[in-house]
C-alpha cells in the first residue's frame, strides 16, 4: 500500500493536490453509491465515517512524505468535501435541502478528519497507509452492521389553546377545509405540508385522509372518543419532501426512511371554557445518527403540527356564535 501511494502521487505540488482530491472523491463516491443503493443505508457510514474519510484521506494523500501546514490540510479537506458534494448534486444522487441538512455534521467531521490526517502525516507517517485502508474498509462494514439495527419510535407533541368548547373543536379536528398557503420558509424548500383533511365514516373504522403537497396520509381511526380523543394509525403515507435539484430526483431516502406510524388529537376542556388541543405524531426513521436527524425531524413535525393546530383554532373560533346582551 505504501509503495502504491508513493507511485501514484506526483511530485509536483499542484498535480499532487488534484490527485489527492480526485482519488478521495472517487473512493468516497463509490462507497456512497454502494452504501445507498447496494446496502440501502443512510447512517453512520454515510454521515460520520464518509466525511471523516474525506478529510483524513485527502490530507494523507496530499501530505504523504511532504511538509504541509495545518491551514493547507484543512483547506484540502474542505476542497474535497466541496467537490464530493457537487458530485452528489450533478449526478442526481441527492438534492439541495438534504445536503443542507447534512452540512453541519459533514463540515465538522471533515475538519476533524483533516486534523487527524495532519497529525498522522506529521507524527506517525508510517501509519498513513494503514489508516487509509482501515477507513475504506470500515465504511461498508458499518453500513452492513447498521442494516440490522431496529429503529426507535419517537413521539412529538404540540399543543394550542383554543377559545371554543371541545365539541366545536372536535368538528374541525376530524376534517378541515383547505389551509392558507404557508409563510414559513421551511415549507418553501420542498418539505411536504398539509393542505386539508377529509374523513370517510364515523367512529372506529372510519378513514381520515390528511392531504399533503406530495400526497395523502391514509389514517384508519382506532379510537373515537368524541369530543376528547381521536387516535389513528397510518396505513399509507406520501413522500416527506420534493427534492430541490437541477434534476428530477427520486432518492431512496424518500421512501420508507421516515415512517409515520400513529397520530392522535387530544382535547381537554379548561376551567375557563377553552379547549387545550394536543397533536401527537409517533414516527421512526432509518437515518442515523439518530440524535442528529431527530433534531431535524422533530422540528419539521412540530412545524406541521403548528400549521394544522393554528388552522383548527382559526376555524373553531370563527364558528363561535356571538354573545348578545339580554334586555
Amino acid at each position: 500500500m505504501k509503495q502504491l501511494i508513493e507511485k501514484i502521487l506526483p511530485a509536483n505540488h499542484n498535480k499532487r493536490k488534484w490527485t489527492a482530491v480526485g482519488l478521495t472523491v472517487a473512493i468516497s463516491g463509490l462507497l456512497t453509491l454502494w452504501g445507498i443503493y447496494g446496502i440501502g443505508q443512510y447512517g453512520i457510514a454515510l454521515f460520520i465515517l464518509t466525511p471523516l474519510f474525506i478529510g483524513t484521506g485527502s490530507v494523507i494523500l496530499y501530505g504523504f512524505k511532504k511538509e504541509i501546514t495545518y491551514k493547507q490540510a484543512w483547506r484540502i479537506g474542505f476542497l474535497t468535501l466541496g467537490i464530493y458534494t457537487a458530485g452528489l448534486l450533478v449526478f442526481a444522487i441527492e438534492g439541495i435541502i438534504c445536503i443542507a441538512m447534512a452540512a453541519p455534521i459533514g463540515i465538522l467531521l471533515t475538519w476533524a478528519g483533516s486534523s487527524i490526517g495532519y497529525a498522522i502525516i506529521n507524527k506517525t507517517p508510517g501509519n498513513a497507509p494503514t489508516t487509509m485502508l482501515f477507513l475504506i474498509g470500515i465504511i461498508p462494514t458499518m453500513a452492513f452492521i447498521e442494516k440490522d439495527n431496529k429503529p426507535t419510535l419517537i413521539s412529538v407533541v404540540t399543543s394550542i389553546e383554543i377559545n371554543a368548547d371541545p365539541h366545536a373543536v372536535w368538528k374541525n379536528v376530524i376534517e378541515f377545509p383547505q389551509l392558507d398557503e404557508p409563510t414559513e420558509f421551511i415549507f418553501k424548500t420542498g418539505i411536504a405540508y398539509p393542505i386539508d383533511a377529509k374523513i370517510e365514516g364515523t367512529g372506529v373504522g372510519a378513514v381520515r385522509h390528511c392531504n399533503f403537497t406530495t400526497g395523502s396520509f391514509v389514517e384508519p381511526i382506532t379510537v373515537w372518543d368524541e369530543p376528547r380523543l381521536l387516535k389513528f394509525d397510518v396505513a399509507e403515507q406520501p413522500e416527506p419532501m420534493k427534492e430541490l435539484s437541477f434534476w428530477d430526483i427520486d432518492a431512496p431516502h424518500l421512501h420508507d426512511y421516515f415512517v409515520s406510524k400513529q397520530g392522535q388529537f387530544k382535547l381537554t376542556e379548561l376551567p375557563n371554557g377553552n379547549t387545550l388541543l394536543e397533536g401527537t405524531t409517533w414516527y421512526y426513521h432509518n437515518i442515523r445518527p439518530t440524535f442528529y436527524w431527530r433534531l431535524w425531524s422533530n422540528h419539521i413535525v412540530h412545524k406541521i403540527h403548528e400549521r394544522v393546530l393554528a388552522h383548527i383554532k382559526k376555524n373553531a373560533e370563527a364558528e363561535k356564535k356571538p354573545a348578545y346582551n339580554k334586555r
